[in-house]
């Protein structure tokens, strides 16, 4: 196998050109480098990936921290991440914190460690105050993390209120409507206080049910789903994040009831998932894609030197029309 002696020999340079140019390191005149890359392809040699990084202070690798990868948003969240970062020379390290208690913290420690080079976070578990300890690149997707943090959000307040909306327009007077938990501090809240508020002034009776901490898995919202059945609530509205809805609407089915003329279902985040159900979910859709590209740009940013205080990006949600509301 080639080595960087046996390129610089075949281009008849010095082994510092060779190293200067493949480090981009120093001056390197456009013949020189033309001879170079001509011996390269000719030994069929590649430049060793690993130690370029490490000149550079760099690992090319960046933590992406997830809660559930089977969550369809977390799904499509890192698919388009990954594409992102592999379009400016990155790769991706995948973390699901879900069933590992210490997860989170040991990624946190590996930038410490300057084993990844910067951290993009989905998670909720872990206390403020350990973020604030590191200095280093980290962007946060839906939450509060500190001022030197970004934090990637939708305008959860416009996404309440269109779901609001929706659900008035469709004559609903009892809604169940499933909340996060408030535990943590997020932006998502605002979509919750913009629905009850609407809601309260428009004089709908609103059953509001708040989620455990981090749980997202499918068997949890099915538990949840059945329990408050139980509970024999009158509605005909739900207000719910796409698997919860979507679990709702099986129940409602179950229950000998008929979606929409019954009951009027709008879900949030609008993944595929309220597609490929029959009937299609109406639903305030996040633009996961946007979101992505906007993580990824921030962190970029971070790497290369740049200082946030206080940075928020709020994108656009759009509502998208299903059967599961009449109007």
């Amino acid at each position: 196998m080639a080595g960087i002696k046996d390129v610089a020999k075949k281009a008849g340079v010095g082994v510092g050109t060779v190293s200067r140019m493949l480090n981009d390191s120093g001056y390197v005149a456009d013949e020189t480098r033309k001879k170079i890359e001509i011996a390269m392809k000719e030994l069929n040699y590649t430049p060793n990936e690993l130690a370029r990084n490490l000149y550079h202070k760099r690992t090319g690798i960046i933590a992406v921290l997830v809660p559930n990868i089977s969550n369809p948003f977390f799904a499509e969240f890192v698919n388009y991440v990954e594409a992102e970062l592999y379009e400016i020379g990155f790769k991706m390290m995948l973390c699901n914190t879900e069933k590992e208690k210490n997860a989170e913290l040991e990624y946190l420690d590996m930038l410490n460690r300057h084993i990844v080079d910067g951290v993009i976070t989905g998670v909720h578990s872990l206390n403020v105050e350990e973020y604030r300890k590191i200095h280093k690149p980290i962007v946060a997707l839906d939450r509060y993390l500190g001022e030197s943090i970004p934090v990637v959000a939708v305008n959860h307040k416009e996404g309440g209120k269109l779901a609001a909306e929706v659900l008035f327009r469709n004559g609903c007077k009892k809604i169940l409507h499933f909340k996060g938990s408030t535990a943590v501090e997020s932006p998502y809240h605002e979509r919750h206080f913009e629905f009850e508020r609407i809601m309260k002034k428009n004089h709908v009776d609103v059953y509001s049910y708040e989620l455990e901490w981090n749980r997202l898995d499918s068997e949890y919202y099915q538990k949840v789903v059945e329990d408050v059945f139980s509970e024999d609530f009158d509605f005909d509205g739900v207000f719910a994040v796409d698997r919860m809805a979507i679990a709702c609407m099986n129940n409602v089915i179950r229950h000998h009831r008929k979606v929409p003329e019954d009951v009027k279902i709008v879900a949030y985040d609008g993944t595929f998932i309220t597609d490929i159900v029959e009937p299609k979910v109406t639903a305030i859709v996040q633009p996961i894609k946007s979101l992505a590209k906007e993580s990824v740009r921030l962190l970029a940013n971070r790497i290369n030197g740049v200082a946030y205080n206080n940075k928020q990006v709020m994108l656009g949600v759009t509502l998208k029309k299903g059967n599961t509301t009449i109007v």
